[in-house]
Formats: C-alpha cells, structure tokens, sequence
C-alpha cells in the first residue's frame, strides 16, 4: 500500500497545529515540511524552528525536504529540530556524502530528491546508502502545480535499479499527486505520495487521503 504524506505548505500557516493534528485524524502516514530558501528555489517557506514547532504537537514522522544551498551545513539541526526524515537536493550540495553521513550519525532516515528538470544520474552514486529517493513530479519551489506524468520514466527506471542491485530505498513521489493519477504513481514503483492540495483543499481530506492509500 502507498504511504500517503501530506504537505503542510499546502495547510493554513496560521493553524499548524490543528493541521498535523488533523493528518492524524485523517489517517495520513507521513507529514511532509517543504523547506525553501529563496535560492535554490525561488520561494521561501520555514526552517528549523517550524519542525520544531511540528513536533510539539505530532507523534507522525515528520519528513523534512530540503530545497536549500548547501543542506550539509543544516541537515543536523533539522535532525535536532525533530525530522525524522531529511532530504535534500544534491547538486545543491558540496558535501552530499557528507551530508549523509550527519543524518544517519543522528539516528534518522536520509534521502536524496531529484528535480523534475533534472536527471536521475545525480542520485545514482547515493542508492546505496540512502534510505529514500524523491522524485519531484513538478519543479521545486511552488505548491499547487500540475502532475508532470513524463516524470514517472524516472521512478520506473529507480525502481529497477533497485530490484537489480537488491536495495532497500523507497521512492517518494512527490507534487501534483491526487486520487485521479494515484494509480500510476504506484504502478511505476512509488512507496509514497507526497499530496499537498489534493488533502487540504479537499471536501473530504480523510477521504482522500483513504482514496490514495492503494
């Protein structure tokens, strides 16, 4: 079954308790934190202290996804700061191994995410030692965009990989999922769908979290 982690980018900022509360209630598995710095990307969103915030309020396992320059100077005081999951881009890294190896030094799962534009080669030297791989299906840096189907090459070929060299990284699919494309997410290999809009502004958020854990 796909693990279905909302984003709380696309939540009310003024009601971010109530909205992890609510993913509680909504039988989410994952709460995801888009983390943006207005360089990498072109918008700017939270940091450190709105995980730690998070944190106060949900026992979910938060899944920070970092769309920073250089994660390896931050990725431990995410770490600190309550993520359970850290991951980052890594051609905005100097250090990605290095950056790697400070997650898991802290006891928390790692990933590695891989833009819409750009290929799934800049991951390869990190499949084996990484915990999850991220598949953008829109272009990093805005909530609220169309599903990029011509993304989903990348996935299957992930996917394969994987069951050739026998590793265990799940594959996180994340923007423009919804309940109409949620099908072919898993049929290319996905574990989990990042959801933002298709949960919060639903008519029935419980329902469409139910309708996309397949």
């Amino acid at each position: 079954m796909i693990k279905v982690a909302p984003s709380i980018l696309s939540a009310d900022f003024c009601k971010m308790a109530e909205a992890v509360n609510n993913l509680k209630q909504w039988n989410a598995d994952i709460v995801h934190c888009d983390v943006m710095d207005g360089v990498y990307v072109p918008n700017i969103t939270f940091g450190m202290p709105m995980i730690k915030a998070l944190r106060r309020y949900t026992d979910m396992p938060l899944d920070a996804h970092l769309m920073i320059t250089r994660p390896e100077k931050y990725v431990g005081q995410f770490c600190d700061a309550g993520a359970d999951i850290v991951t980052f881009h890594p051609e905005a890294s100097e250090d990605a191994d290095g950056a790697l190896d400070v997650i898991k030094a802290h006891g928390k799962l790692c990933g590695v995410a891989v833009n819409a534009d750009k290929p799934l080669e800049l991951a390869l030297p990190y499949l084996d030692k990484i915990d999850l791989l991220v598949i953008m299906t829109v272009q990093a840096g805005f909530g609220g965009q169309s599903f990029m189907s011509e993304c989903l090459g990348k996935v299957k070929e992930a996917d394969e990989i994987r069951r050739q060299r026998g590793l265990r990284f799940a594959i996180e699919v994340d923007g423009g999922v919804c309940p109409d494309n949620i099908a072919e997410v898993k049929r290319a290999g996905a574990d989990i769908a990042v959801a933002g809009s298709a949960v919060f502004k639903a008519d029935n958020p419980a329902m469409a979290v139910k309708s996309m854990q397949i």
